[in-house]
């Protein structure tokens, strides 16, 4: 017996569509002005107190009973333990995906280059790693050893020095898989705590913990906050709202098929964007009776229901053409091709996190051990970020080396431009280095 539920449908052709399709679309992920307050108070503290303030605040929040940040730290020799204590077959997993992860990441990595001019005047750019990262993983029971992988892993292919790992351990409860990963990845150090307290220590340093030169990973409305509080102090790589799939779909892949790709992000959270664009209004009615069976099986089932209520959309278009164009409007986190011919299709995406090619290619591969990054852009701002990878961990310097020959005659130019601007001291600069040729 299966479990209706009412999901928001909508045809591409209806007068009022691009109004319901904004309403359905709109997330405010800017948060309230409590959870500021509240920010700002814990980076204050944090900024102030350093170690003791983490300390309080971890056992606070955490219901932890730390004494010193000495108990909030983990060993290299506790994160092999991890390693050792998981199963084969976990550890296996966990190993097979991290190669795949930097094997893909290597391709990404950009190299310095140079050239010179006919005076013997060089320009170019060195590329450089930063020396030291924080990742931020969401620990107790939303704990994800993929999301140490797809941190960790770019910034040590990019030539990081130093990756630090904060991880909540709420009631004191670790996840064995996500330290087993920790060890795998390489990561330098990590510590058991978490929140808005965590991306303080990060940001200004403790006296244990080392100031970073950027923060990424997901966490919580306050960590999101804090993110956003810290940045220009340090980088970050985002701030993410819930996780989000758009499946195109021509009406021949199996709906069970579908249903359960658009349950794999519902289950995130209630907050989560489930969007299926087809073809046919019949195969949508298809993919409705799946959702209604498939439901009440899902462990998650309370979750998946709320958001396929609140934020799911169903919506027939007359061809993949439209459907195409209205994908790009939308520029989801997750885009599924799930049609017969999905590289034809491929030239007219221009915005999305991650584009998965035909009907076997289920979003969930991504979010393990397809090799790409899992960290997208969310809410439509694929529209001009990009996925997270080697080029977030590396930093490039402009080189520049005249001649004598070279500077003499920029100094011309040069000269010229600053006393169009009134900027004389620049002109003088770029004179003094003008040869005379008498």
């Amino acid at each position: 017996m299966g479990e209706s539920l009412n999901i928001r449908r909508l045809k591409a052709g209806q007068a009022d569509f691009d109004q319901q399709l904004k309403v359905m679309l709109a997330w405010e992920s800017v948060s309230d002005k409590a959870v500021n307050q509240r920010v700002d108070q814990i980076l204050q503290q944090v900024r102030e107190q350093g170690d003791a303030a983490v300390v309080e605040l971890t056992n606070r929040f955490d219901a932890t009973s730390a004494s010193t940040m000495a108990d909030l730290e983990l060993s290299q020799a506790r994160l092999q333990q991890a390693l050792e204590a998981i199963t084969p077959e976990q550890r296996t997993a966990l190993e097979t995906a991290a190669q795949r992860v930097r094997d893909y990441h290597e391709k990404q990595l950009a190299t310095s280059w140079q050239y010179e001019e006919a005076d013997g005047t060089l320009l170019g750019q060195q590329v450089t790693a930063m020396d030291r990262v924080g990742i931020y993983v969401p620990g107790g029971k939303a704990a994800y050893p993929s999301s140490v992988l797809m941190n960790a892993m770019p910034a040590k292919v990019a030539g990081v020095d130093e990756i630090i790992m904060v991880v909540p351990t709420p009631q004191g409860v670790i996840n064995e898989m996500v330290l087993a990963a920790a060890a795998i990845a390489g990561v330098t150090r990590v510590f058991t705590i978490g929140g808005a307290q965590a991306v303080a220590a990060l940001a200004y340093g403790t006296e244990t913990v080392p100031a970073v030169d950027k923060i990424v990973g997901p966490g919580n409305i306050y960590v999101a906050t804090a993110k956003r509080a810290v940045f220009g102090l340090v980088g970050i790589d985002m701030i993410a709202g819930p996780s989000e799939i758009l499946v195109i779909c021509d009406g021949e892949t199996d709906p069970d098929w579908v249903a359960m790709d658009l349950f794999s992000q519902a289950e995130h959270d209630e907050d989560a964007q489930p969007i299926l664009i087809a073809t046919s209004g019949d195969y949508i009615d298809q993919v409705e009776a799946s959702i209604a069976k498939l439901l009440p099986t899902m462990e998650r089932h309370d979750i998946i229901a709320a958001s396929m209520m609140n934020r799911a959309l169903l919506i027939e278009v007359a061809d993949l053409d439209e459907a195409a164009q209205i994908s790009n409007r939308i520029a989801p986190e997750h885009l599924e091709l799930s049609v017969a011919d999905p590289t034809a299709m491929l030239p007219k995406i221009r915005h999305a996190g991650a584009i998965f090619m035909g009907r076997y290619t289920a979003e969930a591969l991504g979010d393990y051990c397809a090799g790409p990054n899992h960290v997208l852009p969310t809410s439509g701002t694929a529209r001009f970020s990009s996925p997270l990878g080697v080029y977030d961990f590396q930093k490039r310097s402009s080189l520049i080396m005249f001649s004598a020959e070279g500077a003499s005659e920029m100094g011309k130019v040069a000269s010229v431009l600053a006393r169009g601007e009134g900027l004389t001291a620049h002109a003088r600069s770029a004179e003094y280095r003008i040869l005379d040729k008498g």
